[in-house]
């Protein structure tokens, strides 16, 4: 656990972009409960690749097509909520950062740490928009 004093700004730097914060397992169930889809961005300290997931959510968040709800978590900070939504990714093992889509509750899309460290900002964010594009489109009436 790091000192919340310097989390605030990671923290800070998705809720500016409207990323509801979730930092109890309840909040985690309660946002998970909703209908529709919800972007899960599990947040991290860690410099590398956190450093270029959160701009390229930011950057995602900008699409014209998004997630019905986005909320986030901190792993190494707020460990219930972390494992909470991390038990709504269909057994995956668990990475920080990440970023999930579900829908209704149920997994649809999962970028890994793996991807995100080996991606840049804007190559997160047009793998997000493409994958809002497939997973959080409103079907036509």
């Amino acid at each position: 656990m790091y000192p919340e004093i310097m989390v605030i700004p990671m923290r800070e730097e998705l809720t500016r972009a409207g990323v509801e914060e979730a930092r109890t397992a309840q909040e985690v169930d309660n946002a998970l409960a909703r209908p529709g889809t919800t972007m899960v961005v599990v947040n991290s300290i860690c410099g590398c690749a956190a450093g270029k997931m959160r701009p390229g959510v930011r950057m995602a968040m900008q699409h014209t097509t998004k997630p019905d709800h986005a909320v986030t978590v901190f792993a190494g900070q707020d460990k219930d909520a972390t494992e909470k939504a991390r038990g709504y990714f269909g057994g995956h093992p668990p990475t920080s950062p990440a970023i999930a889509i579900l829908r209704d509750g149920q997994l649809v899309y999962l970028m890994q740490r793996s991807a995100i460290e080996t991606s840049t900002a804007p190559a997160i964010a047009q793998e997000l928009a493409r994958a809002f594009d497939v997973h959080c489109a409103k079907a036509n009436a």
